[in-house]
């Protein structure tokens, strides 16, 4: 499983000229992948402009992320704002060069930007199936709760996902948490941020990276703009749960949305 994670900078609520730099990036990959992952909210940036940003379901960005979905033979994912039934949320979408699309909205709304005030809270997580691999996509905050991101030792996915804008003053938080997930959850973990300076004055260092099921990293940190490619193995994977049962030992709960 060969995946591409886009870390670039993002223009400040311009959607046309974002889908147009990430399609132009993608076009230049000389690598072919099973899936492309875009940081959070990659058409505008991280906004609580809901009103004037937000697009209704299955519009511009949807069917711009069909259409490299098709092209690139590839799954295209990262989030963006959507407008369904007269609410606003930061909607993930998991979308299949066949057209098939999953959608992800962000369950831990980030506080202390007023994300909440803004955007509908999501209430069930999502664990799509890709050639023969579970992957759990999140998004940004959802990193911060381990709860939510627990393996599930009954049906359990093979890689978490995070797509972000996570600051530079946050970085120790963003490189260990991914990590632990990874280590806890005994599956690839892969983050995948953005790079620049926003409306708001916010710094993003980047950083997107993969770890293994043992807290490897698989990446060199950067805050370049460039697109990394990671190699995931299934064998390995599968072999070193078997001989480190860990997820068999995990408690049994259920969340409340």
């Amino acid at each position: 499983m060969r995946i591409a994670l886009v870390q670039t900078n993002i223009y400040w609520e311009d959607i046309q000229a974002n889908i147009s730099s990430f399609e132009e990036k993608i076009w230049k990959m000389d690598e072919v992948v099973d899936i492309i992952i875009l940081p959070e909210m990659f058409n505008t940036g991280f906004t609580m402009n809901a009103e004037t940003q937000s697009e209704p379901p299955n519009l511009t960005t949807h069917k711009w992320m069909k259409q490299m979905a098709a092209q690139t033979m590839a799954v295209v994912t990262g989030s963006y704002i959507v407008r369904d039934k007269g609410k606003y949320y930061n909607r993930l979408l998991w979308v299949q060069p066949d057209g098939i699309t999953f959608k992800y909205d962000k369950r831990h709304v980030f506080t202390l930007a007023g994300e909440e005030k803004v955007y509908e809270k999501g209430k069930e997580k999502l664990i799509v199936e890709w050639k023969g691999w579970r992957f759990c996509p999140m998004i940004c905050y959802d990193l911060r709760f381990p709860v939510w991101s627990r393996n599930s030792k009954n049906e359990p996915y093979d890689c978490a996902i995070y797509v972000a804008n996570w600051p530079q003053i946050r970085t120790v938080a963003w490189n260990s948490l991914l990590k632990a997930r990874a280590i806890e959850n005994v599956c690839y973990t892969i983050g995948v941020n953005r790079i620049g300076t926003d409306n708001n004055g916010n710094y993003y260092q980047g950083d997107s990276s993969a770890y293994d099921f043992q807290g490897n990293s698989m990446t060199d940190l950067s805050d370049n703009e460039e697109i990394l490619f990671v190699d995931l193995d299934k064998n390995q994977l599968n072999d070193f749960r078997q001989k480190f049962p860990a997820l068999a030992d995990g408690d049994n709960f259920e969340l409340k949305a």
